[in-house]
């Protein structure tokens, strides 16, 4: 078997730098006012778009303000204000359950903490990720399809690399300031420049030219 070739250091590094200078405003798109709407959003953007998800933003947003107004709210009623996105009766089992608990054990408060985020219902490496980064600024790397897809077809990581593996291997090659930006920039740059459906094989072709 061939062993795959990864790039080196500094070549990854100037991949992620071209990427990054592409995009100076990249950020989240999903709509949010709070730090509990952004976790509510999050939970909702699992194995859909954010455009589905910011369609049904508004309303969940007006009628459920914080965590005690969703915890007290029946699960169908819930149901009914997420249906137009997949997967809607376990998230809303997940956005009631995690509503309780943030009433109950954290005075309606957002945890600012990476493993209490994942003991909420629903809440994975990534999405706590997402919170940690786009609510409080806390430098993190939130591994999507896309910041998967382009770390693998730019050969930064293994072709069989798992979330967590990319996550690391990222948050090694880059500093710490540049983690939030960086990752919102390689999100649009697989969303907009080299999507999935892109017909040109060579990665390379979708960069600005590398600066001399």
């Amino acid at each position: 078997m061939v062993e795959e070739k990864l790039l080196s250091d500094d070549e990854a590094r100037d991949v992620l730098n071209r990427i990054d200078q592409m995009y100076p405003n990249a950020k989240s798109a999903l709509h949010w006012d709070n730090k509990f709407h952004l976790l509510c959003a999050v939970l909702m953007s699992a194995q859909t778009t954010d455009k589905m998800v910011n369609r049904v933003m508004p309303k969940f947003i007006a009628d459920y303000p914080n965590p005690a107004a969703l915890a007290k709210a029946p699960i169908s009623e819930i149901e009914k204000h997420i249906e137009k996105i997949g997967l809607y009766r376990s998230k809303a089992k997940h956005l009631k359950a995690t509503a309780n608990i943030l009433v109950d054990k954290y005075d309606s408060k957002i945890p600012q903490d990476k493993k209490t985020l994942m003991t909420l219902p629903g809440v994975g490496e990534k999405a706590a990720n997402v919170v940690l980064a786009d609510g409080f600024g806390v430098p993190a790397i939130a591994v999507d399809t896309h910041v998967s897809r382009i770390s693998k077809k730019f050969h930064i990581v293994k072709q069989n690399a798992k979330p967590h593996e990319i996550e690391k291997r990222l948050e090694e090659l880059l500093p710490k300031d540049k983690w939030i930006h960086t990752h919102h920039a390689m999100i649009f740059f697989g969303r907009y420049t080299m999507p999935a459906r892109a017909k040109n094989d060579d990665p390379y072709s979708y960069l600005p030219p590398k600066k001399v």
